[in-house]
């Protein structure tokens, strides 16, 4: 057994250098990234929304510029922007308060955790909308979520810590909450040092900005000050999501509040055993989040609460553990529509992506406690085990996502796109394989046949390969992992060709007589370039995906289906596809050989990776057996 653990610590050893510094190369990336995106701004837009005392106009605080921070919040603002000055000065100044989160929450962590989690942290969360999208808005609600997680971890060992966490009420009142948890977990000095140093901040601003503090406390809270829009979606509280849902008066009002005050009443609970439990990191995610939905007009910052909520556990098998870590960075990194297909029915949900995970952390979700078997051993859900369901939707339109982001990002300009096209048509002249005109003016000549082809161009690429996935998970849940990981990569690579080889397909090479037959004749000199290549990349030809993904599907059929017909018949798809394109004078001929290219190194590069995964099962089992009683529960 001593052995064993060795060998596992020396590869562990080996392994360990390189994540760490690949996960510091990431995070420095990411933060020299932000800083360079506030200097290419122009000057005068490296900091928006200014105060009106910022402009010495004479203005009252809340009736110009644009600030809806606290009174607190606008002196710290002022006092900031006094010494830094603004754009990239500004952006110095917020970056660090992201970078303090990730900080201070690691040393919550367990010591093994820290080293790998703090430049992962880092990097998420200077990468999470509410960081990049607000880094330049003049408002210091930010250092509020820092200034009150320190005060409460603080506060487990120095009394006085909770005075932090008053100061971070001042900014953010909602904050408040951490007052009554104190009382629920037997501190009662905590909870008057809290109240008292958030009366005592107040006050002094009050007595500072005499004015602003009335305009905020008395008009802005009594609901006639500043208002969210109903379609601001960066107001992720229960308030916005009600506005943009249509209510409005004063039911909407009651109904908040009591929504506010339901969240409110269970995340104190379930922070209160959490912390009982030994997992203040995760107690302070909740009582952050809901002081996040229970804010009329949450800042956006506020959102860096439900980062902290990654610090619960949530599931039984290692298939499942994965599920709540993705869907947070996932709603912190990615915009909502980006998680949902853009129909208007899901458009409610891919507005509140933010919110309805805050809503599953405090109120849904059951975090494991530390005393469950499940916290350190999770029943290992082997190789042929089925994937959680959810977590593989997530993944699927996220991908889906990020592959037409990089498809259309990814542009040649007109005269290299076009020079390739003729690089492509003298290799297959000198091939003598250079069919596509006769084949293209052959469909366009028979419009029955030419619409038929339009329609599978332009749905079975993504249908058929779907289904295929939705089987095997249910079916063959063994095959679905080692399918879905070589489709990933062939998808991979077909990028790839997509960012080296920019192509000008054949209905878009000028003065060749290729007939686009879903679109008609292309005007080359409208830069949207007609109807279909204004919504995509025009260029991304090499290699045909849509041979690649149909090739795909024939291997798996031919590997997994049951009967031999079926088996026989899904090389007629990609064959019927090959056609398809070049009868559609979408693709080359070679484009079609550079998508078998790409399937070879998919399922190449998928097959590696799953026998080292299956040594790695194989050694987790051997040490297991190894280890006698010590042998984790393994379920399907």
């Amino acid at each position: 057994m001593a052995e064993t653990e060795n060998a596992r610590g020396g590869r562990a050893s080996r392994v360990r250098p390189v994540v760490l510094c690949a996960l510091w190369l990431l995070a420095a990336a990411v933060v020299v990234h932000r800083l360079a995106a506030v200097l290419d701004l122009p000057g005068g837009e490296r900091l928006t929304g200014r105060p009106a005392w910022l402009d010495d106009d004479g203005l009252p605080l809340h009736s110009a510029g644009g600030f809806s921070g606290t009174p607190a919040a606008a002196l710290l603002l002022k006092a900031v922007t006094a010494v830094t000055g603004e754009g990239a000065a500004w952006a110095c100044a917020v970056l660090p308060a992201a970078v303090a989160v990730a900080v201070i929450a690691c040393r919550a962590l367990p010591a093994a955790q820290r080293t790998w989690a703090l430049p992962a942290g880092i990097a998420l969360l200077v990468a999470a909308i509410p960081v990049r999208e607000t880094v330049t808005e003049a408002r210091f609600d930010i250092v509020a979520v820092p200034l009150a997680l320190a005060g409460w971890l603080l506060a487990a060992r120095r009394p006085y810590g909770a005075a932090f966490i008053g100061a971070a009420a001042a900014l953010q009142p909602a904050l408040l909450l951490f007052a009554p948890l104190f009382l629920l977990t037997g501190r009662r000095n905590a909870a008057v040092l809290t109240a008292g140093t958030f009366a005592a901040v107040t006050a002094a601003a009050w007595a500072l900005l005499p004015g602003d503090s009335a305009t905020f406390w008395l008009h802005h809270l009594a609901g006639a000050g500043l208002e969210p829009a109903p379609d601001d979606t960066a107001n992720q509280s229960l308030h916005g999501a009600l506005l943009r849902l249509g209510l409005t008066g004063p039911g909407e009002i009651v109904l908040f509040t009591a929504l506010a005050a339901a969240v409110c009443a269970l995340a104190l609970r379930r922070a209160a055993r959490h912390t009982t439990d030994g997992q203040p990191l995760l107690a302070a995610a909740l009582i952050g989040c809901a002081a996040l939905a229970a804010t009329p007009a949450a800042p956006q910052q506020a959102q860096l609460w439900l980062a902290l909520a990654l610090a619960g556990q949530v599931g039984r098998r290692t298939a499942d553990r994965p599920m709540w870590p993705v869907f947070v960075v996932l709603a912190l990194v990615v915009p909502g529509d980006a998680l949902l297909p853009k129909m208007d029915s899901l458009a409610v949900f891919a507005d509140n992506i933010p919110l309805i995970c805050v809503l599953l952390a405090t109120c849904v979700l059951r975090f494991l406690p530390r005393e469950s078997e499940s916290w350190s051993h999770p029943a290992r859900a082997g190789l042929a085990s089925r994937p959680n369901l959810l977590l593989e939707l997530a993944l699927i339109r996220v991908g889906y996502w990020a592959y037409s982001y990089v498809r259309g990002y990814v542009r040649g300009d007109r005269e290299t796109v076009e020079a390739h096209g003729h690089q492509i048509l003298d290799i297959e002249r000198f091939l003598r394989i250079d069919i596509e005109h006769a084949v293209n003016h052959f469909v366009a000549d028979r419009p029955w046949l030419a619409d038929t082809m339009d329609v599978y161009y332009g749905t079975f690429h993504f249908a058929v390969p779907l289904t295929i996935l939705g089987w095997l998970l249910v079916r063959h849940p063994g095959a679905y992992r080692r399918a879905r990981r070589a489709l990933a990569f062939t998808t991979l690579f077909g990028l790839a060709g997509f960012w080296l080889y920019p192509l000008a397909p054949p209905r878009l090479m000028p003065g060749l007589g290729y007939i686009d037959t879903a679109n008609g004749p292309q005007d080359l000199d409208d830069p949207r370039f007609g109807a279909l290549t204004g919504v995509t990349n025009p260029y991304a030809a090499m290699p045909s995906l849509h041979v690649g993904w149909s090739l795909w599907c024939a291997l798996v059929l031919w590997r997994c289906a049951p009967y031999a017909w079926l088996r026989v018949l899904g090389f007629v798809y990609p064959a019927a596809t090959t056609l398809v394109i070049v009868g559609t004078a979408n693709h080359y001929l070679l484009d079609a050989a550079g998508g078998v290219l790409v399937v070879v190194l998919g399922f190449a590069t998928s097959r590696a990776i799953g026998r080292a995964l299956a040594a790695r099962e194989l050694a987790a089992g051997a040490a297991e057996r190894a280890g006698g009683g010590d042998r984790l529960p393994t379920r399907a």
